[in-house]
């Protein structure tokens, strides 16, 4: 089994054009993402897929693999999808470009059932919530899960709903389960696992009507009956979406080196 982990990558962003290549620490974005997945011993290789000659430039000077794509895909899904039609792979791991700390040991939880004689179609990962703000939060994506491990639904909506009365408390520290049901809330993660034929079926499939609703692709799949497993990880993402989310990954950084 070849699994490889694919990091779509585009210069164009919304709210701060060129992060990809955005000075941390000495190294652009796109290899500090890079460096970190290839550290994932899960993975056989890890390639960049991009549609701009500035990132493919930049990957090449660090030595990293990249290989171009067209610039009319609409996400980063239709972008490693195009990959998938060309580079052999068995399993495919969608890594974000802006995961700046994304953690070795998340990419391997995520892509171990893969591994299992009777392995799911797709899968992702999810952590606790801390708090109620982030629970709140509509940029937040929450997920609930079946006793299965797999996905029943994803939601911006602070889903499950807590009643008042039996509202849970939400410690500083560290997450506790709630005092009746034993659930705790669970944030999604945005690192998806695909076998190569899901990932192909998934692309050319038309967008669904709870996809457009939430503005969340991976409804797509539960909508057509694709079950979603997900794997619970003690890890905080820090995506960089703004310059004050650069501001801050240049800082943790800095401090960490």
């Amino acid at each position: 089994m070849r699994i490889v982990g694919m990091i779509p990558s585009r210069y164009a962003s919304v709210r701060l054009p060129g992060k990809a290549l955005a000075d941390i620490a000495g190294k652009p974005m796109i290899q500090h993402v890079y460096e970190r997945s290839a550290r994932a011993r899960i993975l056989d290789a890890v390639v960049v897929a991009t549609d701009d000659e500035r990132i493919a430039d930049a990957v090449r000077a660090f030595g990293g693999w990249v290989e171009m794509t067209s610039a009319d895909h609409q996400s980063g899904t239709d972008r490693i999808a195009e990959l998938a039609r060309r580079i052999e792979a068995d399993v495919i791991v969608n890594i974000q470009g802006d995961e700046v700390m994304i953690e070795p040991a998340a990419i391997e939880a995520a892509v171990a059932p893969f591994l299992d004689p009777s392995p799911p179609r797709m899968g992702t990962i999810a952590t606790p919530i801390r708090s109620l703000a982030e629970h709140l939060n509509p940029s937040v994506v929450k997920v609930v899960v079946g006793r299965d491990g797999y996905a029943l639904y994803f939601s911006r909506a602070p889903i499950p709903y807590f009643r008042v009365d039996d509202a849970p408390q939400w410690p500083q520290d560290k997450p506790r389960q709630h005092p009746r049901s034993g659930l705790w809330p669970l944030r999604h993660i945005g690192l998806y696992v695909y076998t190569r034929q899901t990932l192909l079926w998934f692309a050319g499939l038309p967008r669904s009507a709870l996809e457009v609703t939430e503005g969340l692709e991976q409804l797509r799949a539960l909508e057509n009956g694709c079950p979603i497993r997900v794997v619970e990880v003690d890890y905080s993402p820090v995506a960089v979406d703004t310059r004050e989310d650069l501001e801050n990954v240049r800082r943790m950084i800095g401090e960490r080196a």
